[in-house]
C-alpha cells in the first residue's frame, strides 16, 4: 500500500527553505529591517537637540540685575541665550539669521516710579518666522513671572519689536543647496558604480589598459563623461531655482561659478567612492546595498532636507563628520551670503579629506578585470 505524502512536513520544508534565502540575502534584511530601523532613530531624534531651540544674543547693555526674571529667560527650554564678544561677528549673524534677535533688558519707571521692564527685540526680516515663534515663548516666560510676584496681576514687563529689512530669506535659498547635494550623490553613486562594474565584467576595462593610453586618462575619460552630465544638472536646478523660485544668488555670475566649481569637486570625491563600490562587489545586485548604506545617513543626517540641528550633540558631530553635511553648509553660505571658498576652508577642508581618504582606497582596491 502507497504511503500517503505527507502535506504539513512539505509545507513546512519549503517555509523553512524560503526564509533561509531571505535570511541570507543582505538585501532582504536591509530593507526590511535595518532600513526602518534607521529612519525610526533619525526621526525619533527630532527634537533632543532643540528642534524649537531659538538663539537670542543679549544685548551688552542689557540688565540682568533682576535675576528671577533673566533666569527664567535664560533657563527657557525652547530659548538659548547666546553671548557675543564681537558685536561686528553678533550683527553678522543676525543679519544672515543665524540667531533670531538680539534682546535688551531695559529697566524703566512708571508715573508712580514703580520698576518695570521693557524687553527689546532687534531682528532682521532674515529671522521673522522664527521671531513670530519667540515673542509668545517670552510672553509665556513673562505671564509665569508676573504671576509669580505679582498677585495683583499689574503689568510689569513689554515687549518691543524692532526688525529692520534685508535681503528676504526664502526656504529656497535652503532647499535648493539640498536638493543639489541629494541629486548629485545618488546619480553619481549609481551612475559610476554600475558604469564601471559593468565595464569590468565585460573586460572592456582590461582591453583599455592594454591599450598605449595612460591609465589615468581612461578612468578620468569614462568617469568625466558622468561629471558633466551631472554638472549639466546641477545648471539646470540652479536656473530653475534663480528663475522660477526665486533662489537667491548673491553675487550673480560670481556666485554661480562658485556653485558649480563647488558641485565639480564633491563630484570628483563622490566618483571616488562608486569607484571602491564597482571594485568589491561579487555581484552588481550588491551595489545598490552599498550605495544606500553609504548614501541614506547622507540624506537624511546631512541638512538636505531640514537643518541638522534638530538631532542631540552627539549625533550633530556625526553629522559633521559627513561630506554631504559640509557641501550643503558651503552652498548655502555662498548661494546666500555671498561668502567665498577662503570663507568656507573648513567646509573645503573637510571634503579635501574625503578625497584623500577615498583615493588612497581606490589606488588600493580599483581593478581592472
Amino acid at each position: 500500500m502507497a504511503k500517503q505524502y505527507n502535506q504539513s512536513k512539505a509545507l513546512l520544508a519549503i517555509t523553512k527553505a524560503s526564509l533561509l534565502a531571505i535570511l541570507k540575502n543582505p538585501g532582504a534584511l536591509f530593507f526590511s529591517l535595518v532600513f526602518p530601523l534607521i529612519f525610526v532613530g533619525i526621526f525619533g531624534s527630532f527634537g533632543e537637540g532643540g528642534i524649537s531651540s531659538y538663539k537670542l544674543a543679549l544685548d551688552k547693555n542689557a540688565d540682568t540685575s533682576n535675576v528671577v526674571l533673566y533666569q527664567m529667560i535664560k533657563h527657557n527650554p525652547l530659548l538659548k541665550l547666546v553671548d557675543y564678544k564681537d558685536t561686528t561677528q553678533q550683527r553678522i549673524d543676525l543679519e544672515k539669521g543665524r540667531i533670531t534677535a538680539v534682546m535688551n533688558i531695559v529697566p524703566v519707571k512708571d508715573s508712580s516710579h514703580n520698576l518695570k521692564y521693557n524687553i527689546q527685540l532687534k531682528s532682521t526680516t532674515a529671522s521673522t518666522p522664527d521671531l513670530a515663534t519667540v515673542v509668545p515663548v517670552l510672553e509665556n516666560v513673562i505671564d509665569k513671572y508676573e504671576k509669580a510676584i505679582n498677585p495683583q496681576q499689574q503689568s510689569l514687563i513689554s515687549i518691543t519689536k524692532n526688525i529692520y529689512s534685508i535681503r528676504e530669506y526664502k526656504q529656497i535659498d535652503f532647499v535648493l543647496p539640498g536638493q543639489i547635494g541629494f541629486s548629485i550623490l545618488f546619480s553619481t553613486l549609481f551612475g559610476i558604480a554600475f558604469t564601471f562594474y559593468n565595464l569590468r565584467e565585460q573586460l572592456v576595462l582590461k582591453r583599455f589598459y592594454a591599450s598605449p593610453v595612460n591609465k589615468l586618462n581612461i578612468l578620468f575619460g569614462i568617469g568625466f563623461s558622468r561629471l558633466v552630465f551631472q554638472l549639466i544638472n546641477v545648471i539646470v536646478l540652479i536656473v530653475v531655482g534663480k528663475y522660477f523660485l526665486g533662489f537667491t544668488l548673491s553675487h550673480g555670475f560670481a556666485t554661480f561659478a562658485q556653485m558649480l566649481l563647488l558641485a565639480f569637486f564633491m563630484l570628483i570625491v563622490l566618483m571616488g567612492v562608486g569607484l571602491i563600490f564597482s571594485s568589491i562587489v561579487k555581484s552588481d545586485s550588491t551595489i545598490p546595498l552599498l550605495i544606500n548604506l553609504f548614501a541614506l545617513p547622507q540624506m537624511l543626517l546631512s541638512g538636505a532636507f531640514f537643518s541638522i540641528s534638530v538631532f542631540p550633540n552627539w549625533l550633530q558631530i556625526f553629522c559633521k563628520c559627513l561630506p554631504l553635511t559640509h557641501f550643503n553648509l558651503a552652498m548655502r553660505k555662498i548661494s546666500f551670503e555671498g561668502l567665498n571658498f577662503i570663507d568656507c576652508w573648513q567646509n573645503l577642508g573637510v571634503i579635501g579629506l574625503w578625497l584623500i581618504v577615498v583615493y588612497a582606497l581606490v589606488y588600493k582596491l580599483f581593478k581592472w578585470e
